[in-house]
């Protein structure tokens, strides 16, 4: 899939050399102004991009600023194209957070490698930070990061968010049965099912073994409560393939919704994780809310 590269300058011959060059190896989209140039970052998912510094209104040292302090958009690298090689001001194109700069007249093969270096940087960076935050095996959020959102999400302070603990009804016997490597079939398989069913704003992660957790906002309890037997009943006619069987398993799962009596994001979770071991004791393949206050 080609590279998105939004081209930034107010005079319209240069966008015409740029678009020229860059056209074949990758998608060009073009702002004559800094504003225009923040509006479509906005809307439009953009690899990297060429910015003027000689505008009117917003600058570009200006639009850079911008960009880098929106945690939308800070990691989109930005190359400086300019006809100033005095050092002050390529320091200061430094300082406001590009990673590179092109001068004019443009040297293709120049504009090339560097546009190519630093997607490359980008793709890596990318890449680090994924192995960083997700479990390798089901590609969810790992437990560093469960956490680290989950607590941006209760500090947003909405009565409508609920934590569900769940876990893989006897997975022990799973693995003793079968072996680790089903044990992780089953596991792969109940994630997938899960973030098939969660929304684009739900925090869903591995804390452990077969213990998951899910953030999750809802628009009531009856909400809730239906959405959570419906991930129960879509586990319960699952199955993973073993030889010529197939193996069924089930998870229970315990949620509460946070209210004011709860002052951090381990006290929600805690009564999640009550209801969790309450659902498991009481038969498993259930679901249980638990209500503080």
């Amino acid at each position: 899939m080609k590279a998105t590269i939004l081209l930034v300058d107010d005079v319209k011959i240069n966008l015409d050399i740029l678009r020229e060059l860059l056209r074949d190896r990758y998608n060009i989209i073009c702002a004559t102004d800094g504003k225009e140039a923040i509006e479509v970052v906005d809307k439009q998912k953009i690899d990297l991009i060429l910015l003027d510094i000689m505008m009117p209104n917003l600058d570009g040292y200006e639009v850079c600023a911008i960009l880098k302090k929106n945690p939308k958009t800070t990691h989109i690298p930005v190359i400086f194209i300019t006809s100033k090689v005095d050092e002050a001001s390529i320091a200061r194109g430094y300082e406001m957070g590009a990673v590179d700069y092109i001068t004019k007249p443009y040297k293709k093969l120049e504009l090339l490698a560097k546009i190519k270096t630093h997607l490359n940087i980008k793709h890596l960076i990318e890449e680090l930070e994924y192995i960083a935050t997700h479990d390798t095996m089901t590609n969810v959020y790992n437990r560093r990061q469960f956490f680290k959102l989950a607590i941006q999400k209760f500090n947003q302070n909405s009565t409508n968010l609920y934590a569900i603990m769940i876990d893989i009804d006897k997975f022990k016997n799973i693995n003793d049965t079968y072996g680790h490597h089903i044990g992780d079939v089953v596991i792969k398989r109940f994630a997938k099912i899960v973030k098939n069913n969660i929304s684009a704003d739900a925090i869903f992660g591995r804390l452990g073994g077969e213990e998951f957790g899910l953030v999750e906002e809802f628009e009531n309890i009856d909400k809730a409560k239906e959405y959570v037997e419906a991930i129960r009943k879509e586990i319960e006619k699952s199955s993973v393939l073993v030889g010529d069987k197939l193996v069924r398993f089930t998870i229970s799962l315990g949620f509460a919704q946070k209210n004011k009596q709860h002052k951090s994001i381990d006290e929600l979770l805690k009564d999640a994780d009550i209801a969790l071991y309450e659902a498991k004791g009481s038969g498993r393949n259930r679901t249980i809310f638990r209500k503080r206050g």
